[in-house]
């Protein structure tokens, strides 16, 4: 692992801060995959029922459709 590199200010306080890209891409990785647990965590607390993944993607797609209009599709 790669150590960081500090932005700092002129009191010498730290405000950003710079990473390989290598370190983001696993951070972002990791963040994306929490967000998808708390997303499986809430939809399991709301208790409803499960659907079949092609329905759900249907369901989106006609839900975006009535509030954006026809989007193209990609299959």
């Amino acid at each position: 692992m790669q150590t960081a590199s500090y932005i700092v200010n002129e009191q010498g306080q730290k405000t950003g801060v710079i990473l390989g890209m290598a370190e983001y891409l696993k951070m972002l990785e990791a963040v994306e995959e929490l967000e998808a647990i708390k997303a499986y965590d809430s939809a399991k607390a709301e208790g409803g029922e499960a659907i079949p993944f092609d329905l759900a993607l249907a369901e989106i797609a006609a839900d975006r459709e009535r509030t954006l209009g026809r989007l193209p599709t990609y299959a």
